[in-house]
This record gives C-alpha cells, structure tokens and sequence, in this order.
C-alpha cells in the first residue's frame, strides 16, 4: 500500500501578528496536526520560573520527552516575563537543538488521523522544514500586534498598561530578528500576509486560497 502524502504547512512570524489564529484555522480546515512551537519555550521559560533549582538540560530533555499540547495550553504562558524569558531561552543553542528534535519529529511525523501538519514560529520555513508544502510569513504593525496582545491579556484579566506591551513587543522583535541561532527572517520562497488590515477571516480566507490553487494543481483535492 503506498503510504499516504503528508501536507506540510511552515509559517513564521514576529510576535502577536496573527500566526497562531490562522495556523489553529488552516489546521482546522484541512484536518493537519498544529503545534505552536513558540509555546514550547515559553513553556520551558516557566519551567524555568516554577523550578528554578532542577532547571538544567537533561531536566529540560525529560520534560521534552513528556510533553502533552495541554501543556501548550497553560494561561501562564502567556504572560509577559515568560515571554521575555523565552525569547532569552531560544537563543540557547543546547535548547534549540532538544525543541528542533521535537518539532522536526511532530511536523514529519504528526498522528496517523491528521492529513499532515502545520508548525509557526519563528524558523519554521528554513529550519524545521525547509521543504514544506506550503511557507507563509504572517506579520502587521507593531502598534496593531501590541494592541492585540494588550487586548489578548486584558481577556486574562491581567491589566498590564499598553505602552508596557508595546515595549515588550518590541524588545521580542530585536531578539527574534536578531539572534545569531535561527532569527526570524523572510525566505524568499515564503508567501507574506500583512494582516494590519484584514480581518481574522479575510486573513483566512486570502491564505486558504493559495493553499487550494496547489492542492487543485497537485490533484490532492
């Protein structure tokens, strides 16, 4: 029996631009495995605040090792300090090569139900798969991703004023873009969507798009 052919999706993006909601609605609508990679060192970020004495590599390989997405689904994850903190965690090149291990195997190897995957972050589309179906960078103003942040954790009842947001914001872009290990960068080969202007479903809808054209051209649909 031929094995069937995975679709992979690899989208990267700078901070609160949109890429999570999309990548959630483009997984959803094409039955692919989704993983924000972000979370995971957001979510060694907090391992990092809640066990600050056993925080060391092979402690962070064992909670690698058993990982669940409920874990992804933490509210403290998206707290300010974590953020920060991860952003400082990812330029670890220990770390980065544990999470790259665990991402390569969930983005080639996602469960046999889901018809492929789609993974966002920040070196998706040249790192993680460099050969993906599909590549998309999805950005916006920072002043329009602040807001939404602002927006997002006033949702989680924590009042953090705007302008603290927006630094924050802004301190993440200076990391992402300008690490040494996988800075978040345009490929040439990735579609870029500006979502400043577009709503959730334009966004959607505008992406959707190009991914049928393919899949039509392909004979996958």
């Amino acid at each position: 029996m031929k094995k069937k052919k995975i679709i992979t999706i690899a989208i990267d993006s700078p901070a609160a631009a949109g890429a999570g909601t999309q990548a959630k609605l483009i997984s959803k609508h094409y039955n692919l495995f989704y993983l924000d990679t972000g979370k995971i060192y957001r979510l060694i970020a907090h391992y990092k605040i809640k066990y600050p004495k056993k925080f060391n590599y092979l402690f962070i390989k064992r909670k690698m090792k058993m990982i669940k997405m409920s874990d992804l689904q933490n509210k403290q994850l998206l707290s300010n300090n974590v953020g920060i903190l991860a952003s400082i965690i990812a330029k670890n090149k220990k770390i980065r090569k544990i999470v790259h291990s665990f991402q390569i195997k969930c983005a080639y190897n996602p469960p046999k139900k889901y018809n492929g995957s789609c993974l966002d972050g920040r070196d998706i589309t040249y790192k993680i798969i460099p050969d993906a179906d599909f590549k998309f960078f999805i950005t916006a103003n920072v002043k329009n991703r602040a807001k939404r942040r602002y927006l997002e954790l006033l949702k989680l009842n924590k009042k953090i004023p705007y302008n603290e947001v927006l630094k924050s914001i802004k301190k993440r872009d200076k990391n992402d873009y300008n690490r040494k290990i996988s800075p978040l960068k345009k490929t040439k080969d990735s579609t870029l969507i500006n979502t400043t202007n577009l709503s959730k479903k334009a966004c959607f809808l505008k992406i959707k798009k190009i991914i049928d054209k393919k899949l039509i051209i392909n004979g996958n649909i």
